[in-house]
């Protein structure tokens, strides 16, 4: 028996450690500890709520607005605003332009290298690999030419003894199975989603203003329709999104899609392995009658429990006994006790540290040992993110969603059971690209029609000012983030925040064990996974990034020794 520790986890945004301990070459019990401290909470307290979206869409360089969306919608909940259709659209469009960059940078350059040699290319046939690519796709790059040009480039790396962004990787590991010929395929498209995925967040700098952090705006979004003015949205810049919505839909069809299924076609085993938990929630997202009738929705809000697709639970996020979070192993306390699980709208956020010193020492796995709380769903771990989306939306009968799956487990002929697993849940996200890319080519067609009709509108002041506001509100903002269910809740008291909670996917999914004992989902999908090299623990990565981590939401600031770093006064 062996226990393995992976710290820091890498290729993910934020910091995370696994421990893992592996009997008989499988993993017998895993922990998953979240190592930066949580601090946004307090930062908001005492400011006025229609800024809040600034701040929380910088708990993160990656999922920037869709934070920023939840906290909008959190504000526009708790004040009574709705926003014009032209701002609903304008979301959407943010909304399905970050999936679109997010899930094909976490493909190919977070995940893919878990599954893709990179060393292994060199010894590729330029010409073989041309016609694998011809094979499966119609995407123009495929001469030999052009696959022997990526070849001799990284050659160049390898020869210079510095491997750049392809090094510290397990090269050579005996779990990786894809010919040489498709190593070089995935290593070409990965140098080009490089430089594919800045043009697609574009869109956020035309209706945001910029990317990373766009703008948003309590009330609707921060831009202004006028097709005959320069600094309005005209027909200029609306014909520049319908471009990059163009190249996306060819990209992600072209080039993903086909890698996607060509990759997995190799590792089907993979399609057994990291299931994890048999619980799904999904808050859902993308609003065709607006965000007030979430039956509208192209993804639908629901929860499954244990995997069973023919019933799913209607989910409330103020139903204060649905959610709450629990710190029986985390490092925090509650004015109450320790045990009790707090609703978010009544959540507390009070350090208390007691974990090992740096150098750290193995986990304390039987008292606290993660930065992250740890929420339950009528008391269920939940796992959250594109499985969870596809598979509450497959479950509420989504003919789209259902189509676009049963399709690739035909192409891959494997069971629907291949679903619940490492390999399900990363085709998973490829499958959700394909149908988002499309949805996204008909809210912008929307948008043109309705601006076509004489409709300008993109805000809404009513109730606006602070002079109109109750005493004490309440408000929650739902959403889902490229990496699962994202709500922020508000309490308003006196025209400024009272009380502001964030629970976020890698909470759901990253967090320790709860009160009762049950793993989240990263730590149950690790139990059963095979090690075959125990110093090149491959597997873990593996099914940890298929959840695409993003700690940085989860857990926001750090310092070892907990000293005094700035203090910013703002007047």
């Amino acid at each position: 028996m062996a226990r393995i520790v992976v710290d820091p986890i890498t290729r993910i945004e934020g910091h995370l450690r696994i421990e893992a301990v592996v009997e008989n070459g499988r993993i017998s019990e895993a922990y998953s500890s979240g190592t930066m401290v949580r601090g946004f909470e307090k930062i908001l307290k005492g400011r006025d709520p229609r800024d809040a979206w600034a701040f929380t869409e910088r708990v993160c360089g990656v999922c920037t607005t869709v934070h920023a969306l939840a906290s909008v919608r959190a504000v526009e909940d708790g004040l009574g605003i709705s926003v014009p259709r032209n701002a609903e659209l304008i979301r959407n469009l943010m909304f399905c332009a970050q999936y679109c960059q997010d899930h094909a940078v976490h493909f190919y350059h977070l995940h893919a290298l878990d599954w893709v040699d990179v060393v292994s290319a060199l010894s590729a046939d330029p010409k073989e690999t041309s016609r694998i690519a011809q094979s499966i796709s119609r995407w123009p790059k495929t001469s030999p030419a052009y696959f022997s040009d990526i070849q001799k480039r990284v050659k160049t790396f390898v020869e210079s003894g510095q491997l750049g962004i392809f090094a510290n990787g397990y090269w050579g590991h005996s779990a990786y199975r894809l010919p040489a010929e498709v190593n070089l395929l995935a290593v070409a498209h990965y140098l080009e989603a490089l430089e594919w995925q800045k043009e697609i967040v574009k869109i956020h700098t035309i209706f945001g203003g910029k990317n990373p952090h766009p703008n948003y705006l309590v009330g609707g979004v921060p831009c202004s329709i006028n097709l005959e003015e320069m600094n309005a949205i005209n027909s200029e810049r609306l014909n520049h999104v319908g471009q990059l919505i163009k190249d996306a839909i060819e990209f992600i069809e072209q080039v993903y899609i086909p890698d996607l299924m060509a990759i997995a076609g190799f590792y089907k085993d993979w399609g057994a392995i990291g299931g994890g938990l048999e619980n799904y929630l999904s808050y859902g997202d993308l609003p065709t009658l607006g965000y007030n009738q979430p039956d509208s929705f192209k993804f639908p809000r629901g929860a499954i429990l244990g995997r069973n697709l023919n019933e799913v639970h209607e989910v409330n996020g103020k139903d204060t006994e649905e959610i709450k979070e629990y710190i029986t192993r985390s490092y925090y306390k509650y004015s109450g006790g320790d045990a009790q699980g707090l609703h978010p709208w009544s959540g507390e956020t009070e350090f208390n540290y007691t974990g090992p010193k740096p150098p750290y020492d193995l986990l304390d796995v039987d008292n606290k040992y993660s930065w992250l709380k740890t929420p339950r769903w009528r008391d269920n771990p939940m796992e959250v993110g594109p499985l969870a989306r596809l598979l509450v939306a497959y479950g509420k009968g989504h003919e789209e969603v259902q189509e676009v799956v049963n399709d690739a487990l035909k192409r891959l002929n494997v069971p629907v059971t291949a679903l619940f697993s490492t390999l399900g849940r990363t085709a998973a996200r490829g499958l959700e690209t394909q149908l988002v890319v499309q949805w996204m080519k008909g809210f912008y067609d929307d948008l043109v029609n309705n601006i076509k009709n004489g409709d300008t509108r993109t805000f809404n002041d009513a109730n606006w000012e602070p002079s109109t506001w109750p005493s004490t509100c309440d408000g929650v903002g739902l959403t889902e983030a490229p990496r699962g269910a994202l709500a922020h809740w508000i309490r308003i008291k006196d025209k400024v925040i009272d009380n502001y909670q964030l629970v976020v996917p890698s909470t759901w999914n990253a967090s320790p064990k709860d009160h009762n004992g049950k793993r989240s989902a990263y730590e149950e999908s690790l139990v059963g996974t095979p090690v075959a090299n125990e110093d090149q623990p491959l597997e873990i990565l593996r099914t940890v990034h298929s959840f695409d981590p993003c700690l940085a939401c989860a857990v926001h600031l750090y310092d070892p020794d907990g000293k005094h770093i700035q203090q910013i006064t703002v007047t």
